[in-house]
């Protein structure tokens, strides 16, 4: 099974800073869950943020303890990674890491990306981008969900329709698009009745009550608008005619908007029993699931493309309802695992304004979001009764809850998922070694959208320095002179391109 080196920047790992997206988690789950399912006897490590490796080591250990040892690549030694044959990067940026690569051949190893949100601008540039820059058919792309992938390949397909009317452009290569979907550590969601009832009496929760879960990001614009949730909970609540308990353990960029998420989400639901839960802390976010009865999750936004937290929710046992949209659909299986709530969005064709006017920066990302989230519809009379279902029935909530248990270990535990990226990993090695062994081999080339300065602005100077140039100390200067100038401030402004200074004597020799 071939491997391959993983990007590792620490940005794309870490869960501990102030601002915690879900990419943050999902990067941390699959880390973790290579290092204890990878098939290699070591970890392919590439210095992506040359970052000390003491610290990238500490890093690993933190995320998985006793780790497997790491063989590590230096940011600048990319010619090394053709040992492992490829290269992971936790972010769809294949098109920068193709002309990264370029200087060295196309074939000295693969590159390999997954996607994340494709919402932004900065995305959809990065897709666009796989058409026109040198990725190769031995790259690749993981898509998260069949929705996210149905929205690459249209948008691609897009890009290279355009250029073939405007420039009459026939060859575009194409990475490999696969869809596999994230994965847990489902023996992170085992939990102990003591754990439940010990979230409960923290949050001053009856034993036998009937407990809602969300966890997530708060934001309703750039996550997903909490109202639906809500409103289905206040409803569910009188038609069943039993109080619902509704923790909700998330965060959001400040605490004034987490002041006001919790204060106009709970206006929505007066009589539901509110508890708010920072869920930032790693002992939380991993513990806070144990709870609830059921977790509920009315995702609405074009932002998301996956939706991790209804499968940690499935790997903690808890029946899920959640909405039928992009990634949720690849996740809980109505009627076995949970309910999925069918939504309505407006047809191809009628948000030509909202994308005009996004890309010319007349409308901000998070509107821009707000605006499509906004045109976007819920059942909500089915959603009520699949709630009300759930109260209703505790043997429905048994059967759901082992089901969705089951399904988190057998389909998305990491032990399951891990060998379907490595397969792809090895399909793509193969592909490049198909080709470098063929007629036409791949060459170092030059990236025509970064020019050897000296090429690019050729035409600024007087003169060009030839190579036969021959070079004298200026009348009166001496090495001491010249050592003192450029000891200055502004003497090397560019110091790390000069002579090491015990290179300086040998420099100046007559």
């Amino acid at each position: 099974m071939t491997s391959a080196a993983i990007y590792l920047h620490p940005e794309a790992f870490d869960t501990t800073g102030k601002r915690l997206m879900g990419r943050h988690s999902a990067g941390e789950s699959f880390l973790r869950g290579l290092l204890r399912h990878g098939a290699g006897e070591h970890l392919y490590a590439y210095n992506a943020a040359d970052r000390p490796q003491a610290e990238l080591q500490t890093l690993m250990d933190r995320i998985q303890p006793g780790s497997k040892p790491a063989k590590w690549i230096g940011m600048r030694r990319l010619t090394e990674l053709s040992v492992p044959g490829g290269l992971h990067c936790p972010s769809p940026e294949l098109p920068r890491l193709a002309w990264t690569r370029q200087p060295f051949g196309d074939d000295r190893y693969s590159l390999c990306g997954i996607t994340h949100t494709t919402a932004s601008k900065t995305a959809m540039d990065i897709i666009a981008d796989m058409v026109i820059a040198p990725v190769q058919p031995w790259d690749g792309l993981i898509c998260t969900s069949r929705a996210v992938r149905a929205s690459v390949d249209l948008q691609m397909e897009a890009v290279r329709e355009n250029l073939a009317a405007r420039l009459g452009a026939t060859k575009f290569p194409t990475p490999q698009l696969t869809t596999i979907p994230l994965g847990v550590n489902a023996a992170d969601y085992e939990f102990s009745e003591e754990h439940r009832q010990a979230w409960r009496s923290k949050l001053d929760v009856p034993k036998d009550a009937i407990v809602a879960l969300y966890v997530g990001r708060f934001s309703a614009a750039a996550k997903m608008n909490p109202a639906m949730m809500a409103m289905t909970l206040e409803a569910a609540a009188a038609k069943a005619g039993r109080p619902i308990y509704w923790v909700v353990a998330g965060w959001a960029a400040s605490e004034a908007a987490t002041e006001v998420y919790h204060r106009e989400t709970q206006a929505l639901c007066p009589s539901i029993h509110y508890r708010p839960v920072d869920g930032r802390s790693p002992e939380t976010r991993f513990s806070i699931w144990s709870v609830a009865d059921f977790f509920i999750s009315f995702s609405d936004n074009i932002q998301e493309t996956f939706g991790l937290t209804p499968v940690e929710a499935m790997a903690a046992g808890l029946p899920c309802v959640v909405t039928d949209w992009d990634g949720y659909r690849d996740t809980v299986r109505h009627g076995l695992d949970g309910f999925r709530i069918r939504t309505f969005a407006p047809r191809a064709g009628l948000g030509g304004d909202l994308a005009y006017q996004h890309a010319n920066a007349w409308l901000s990302y998070e509107l821009y979001l707000a605006a499509a989230s906004q045109m976007t519809g819920i059942d909500h009379a089915s959603a009520v009764h699949a709630i009300v279902s759930l109260i209703e029935n505790p043997d429905l909530r048994m059967r759901m809850a082992a089901s969705a248990r089951d399904a988190a270990r057998q389909i998305f535990d990491w032990s399951v998922i891990v060998p379907q990226y490595e397969a792809f990993w090895t399909e793509l090695n193969e592909r490049r070694l198909a080709a470098k062994a063929g007629p036409e081999t791949s060459r170092p080339t030059t990236n025509p959208r970064r020019l050897d300065p000296f090429t690019l602005f050729a035409d600024y100077p007087t003169e060009t320095i030839s190579a036969s140039a021959v070079f004298e100390l200026a009348p009166g200067m001496s090495v001491e002179a010249a050592r003192k100038i450029l000891g200055s401030t502004f003497g090397a402004t560019a110091r790390h391109l000069l002579l090491a200074e015990e290179h300086c004597d040998q420099a100046h020799d007559p």
